[in-house]
């Protein structure tokens, strides 16, 4: 994988929680239930005015999820046409760099649109 310390990755169609792509290990070695995880974490923050911006048409950048023995980071793909992907992460908290990661996250979230 291309980010240092990532345990597995998914990409996440949110609105139905279904895992279109999947890498690597999966929290309880279920790619289907982190994904639907995934997608409930997602909705919930777009949904509630308590998680919107004060600026006008700020968009959700990160997600981040702290356990003991990691990360989980969850990165919302903006398209022109229909932003129903996410990017999901799990990232080992010893071996893997959250500043990092969230580069890296975007990178990809800019490759998956360009393509």
């Amino acid at each position: 994988m291309a980010i240092p310390g990532a345990v597995g990755a998914s990409i996440v169609d949110y609105t139905t929680g279904f895992p279109v792509a999947t890498t690597g290990a999966a929290p309880n070695n279920d790619h289907e239930a982190a994904a639907a995880g995934t997608a409930d974490v997602v909705q919930a923050a777009t949904s509630r005015s308590l998680y919107v911006s004060a600026v006008p048409h700020d968009l959700l950048e990160d997600l981040i999820i702290t356990t003991a023995g990691g990360y989980h980071l969850l990165r919302p793909v903006q398209t022109d046409f229909d932003s129903r992907l996410v990017l999901y992460v799990w990232l080992d908290r010893a071996q893997g760099n959250l500043a990092v990661a969230r580069l890296r996250m975007q990178k990809l979230a800019d490759e998956l649109i360009a393509t």
